[in-house]
């Protein structure tokens, strides 16, 4: 190249070597190769890159920037260039190639150049256009494709991922993110860039694709960079932005869908049940709970999952839809995590919250239809049949009493169901509907039961359809009052001082029939009576005597008079 740009630039003097000058009188131009796109064209004081070789008009090369692996740069129309040359590349396109034919005295004229290039030489240029630019160029930007919704634009102090491809201005490729199979990641606007990139990466949307073309003096000017970046080269870059945000972001919120009715919002503390689409900016997905088919359960404001999600986790509703999006500070920050989420990643959830509760929840009751008269009421120890309805709170049925052929039928207080639904039937007059909310630790727990997930809320839809009073644990009968005193002269019906069974029996029954005392339901009368009558039949003569009763008193108790016979 300096070898060249000494024998256009200067007037070399050496022997003179006659020749017989040209026919030509001006430059003779061949464009024999030209892009079908032409943006530009090179005129008066643009600045240009290009290959070429000098040839005789006999084909003898007398120069070639190509064997020398490096192109000529240089200014044109001021006179830096031979006369011929400078005419010859003007109207020039990147990547176009022509031949130039320069008579003398539009080259060396009847001087020559050294031993070069004799007096009075027809000299033939074949160039390529690789470059071009102009000290008023600015940074220029071509929007290829834009999401419809662009909600934010990038502004400086804002950090930045993007994927680009560099080329230079004639197509040439100097790098590639793609190559390296990860995203460039920067502040803009802090000179953390060169100046053209820091320009033209501004205003860009999350999912645009841009094209950058950037002039030299606010790229790596005159030294360029390495063997990639040639001196005074334009660059260009077609960059993808995959997201961002600036260091001040908080979460930021978008509801999508709010229940009809909200009774209660999520708190610190509570424990929640929720689904989630969790992806990037640019839409691709890195995770979901639905493809496990299983909710994600925590704590919420204990720090038990990322900062933003904890606080994201709050003023909920069961039901309620929100997409959260979490800026990298906030989420998993410059480290990432895994090969699943890169460092400084911005982290959109879609949220669908299932359920949630306190530990110190107690159940929800609501009574939806009762009857005008309730004398009776459910209470432990009493025999009960119910209907039900048991469903998540998203309304998935996980069982009903509808699909068995009796309705189930239950001692209160006896541990024969979950906690909360035993509490839950409580206090129920026949006929009475109601709603049971049943929070996991009075339910199935974090365990989960078969066909109910761990940590699961509960709702039942009760129904009581039969009640019959019951009687204590441990106890056969009991005497609703005060029992007959003395006992044995009231049992033997034929005062005969002696109690066969078939007396006893009658007796019970006098007893049951009148409302004076009450058998255990849901056993065999006659069964419950016999054992009754074997416990105090203690010589086992088939008789009890007024010897032989002995009741089951409990001392210093409500019960002291309700004695087991």
């Amino acid at each position: 190249m300096e070898s060249i740009f000494a024998l256009i630039l200067l007037c070399v003097t050496g022997n003179h070597v006659s020749s017989s000058p040209g026919p030509l009188e001006d430059v003779v131009i061949d464009r024999y190769d030209i892009p079908r796109v032409c943006p530009r064209e090179v005129q008066t004081g643009d600045f240009v890159r290009y290959h070429y070789n000098g040839t005789f008009t006999d084909g003898k090369k007398f120069d070639s920037s190509h064997e020398r692996g490096a192109p000529f740069s240089g200014q044109v129309g001021l006179g830096r260039l031979i006369t011929g040359l400078d005419r010859g590349v003007q109207g020039m396109c990147v990547n176009e190639r022509r031949k130039v034919t320069v008579p003398p005295h539009l080259a060396y004229g009847s001087i020559g150049a050294g031993d070069v290039i004799p007096a009075d030489t027809v000299l033939v240029f074949d160039v390529v256009l690789l470059d071009i630019w102009n000290t008023e160029d600015k940074v220029q930007t071509r929007t290829l494709s834009k999401p419809e919704s662009c909600k934010r634009l990038t502004e400086a102090t804002d950090f930045i991922r993007y994927h680009y491809n560099g080329t230079l201005l004639n197509g040439v490729p100097f790098d590639s993110s793609h190559s390296r199979n990860g995203t460039y990641d920067t502040y803009v606007g802090m000179g953390y860039l060169i100046k053209g990139m820091d320009e033209g990466l501004i205003g860009m949307c999350v999912g645009e694709t841009r094209t950058i073309i950037i002039p030299p003096f606010l790229a790596y000017e005159e030294k360029g960079y390495g063997t990639v970046i040639p001196s005074q080269a334009t660059l260009v870059f077609e960059v993808f932005m995959i997201d961002l945000f600036n260091p001040k972001d908080d979460i930021a919120v978008v509801v999508k869908e709010v229940p009809k009715t909200c009774t209660r919002k999520t708190v610190v503390g509570d424990y929640i049940r929720y689904h989630y689409n969790g992806t990037f900016q640019d839409g691709s997905g890195f995770d979901t709970s639905y493809q496990r088919n299983s909710t994600y359960n925590t704590y919420i404001g204990m720090g038990y999952v990322i900062q933003g999600m904890d606080k994201a986790l709050q003023g909920l509703c069961i039901g309620e839809k929100r997409r959260v999006i979490l800026p990298p500070h906030m989420a998993y920050g410059e480290k990432g995590t895994g090969d699943l989420i890169p460092g400084s990643a911005v982290l959109v959830f879609d949220i669908h919250v299932i359920d949630f509760h306190n530990p110190k929840d107690l159940i929800e009751i609501k009574v939806t239809s009762k009857p005008k008269t309730c004398n009776l009421t459910s209470e432990v120890d009493d025999l009960i049949q119910y209907r039900y309805n048991c469903s998540l709170m998203d309304g998935t049925l996980l069982y009903s009493s509808d699909h068995y052929e009796n309705a189930p039928i239950t001692t209160l207080g006896a541990n024969k169901v979950i906690e909360g639904l035993d509490e839950g039937l409580r206090g129920m007059c026949v006929g009475e509907k109601r709603v049971v909310i049943v929070p996991p630790h009075l339910g199935h727990g974090e365990n989960g039961a078969k066909g109910v997930p761990s940590s699961a809320v509960l709702r039942f839809e009760l129904e009581l359809l039969d009640l019959q009073k019951g009687v204590p644990d441990g106890y056969m009968f009991v005497w609703l009052g005060d029992s007959p005193d003395p006992l044995f002269p009231a049992m033997d019906l034929n005062k005969d001082l002696s109690v066969p069974l078939e007396e006893f029996t009658a007796f019970i029954n006098i007893q049951v029939a009148e409302g004076t005392g009450r058998l255990r339901p849901g056993m065999d009368a006659d069964g419950i009576i016999k054992d009754m009558f074997n416990n105090q039949d203690r010589n086992r003569d088939g008789k009890i005597v007024a010897e032989e009763l002995k009741l089951k008193v409990e001392e210093d108790s409500d019960r002291a008079r309700h004695e087991e016979l």
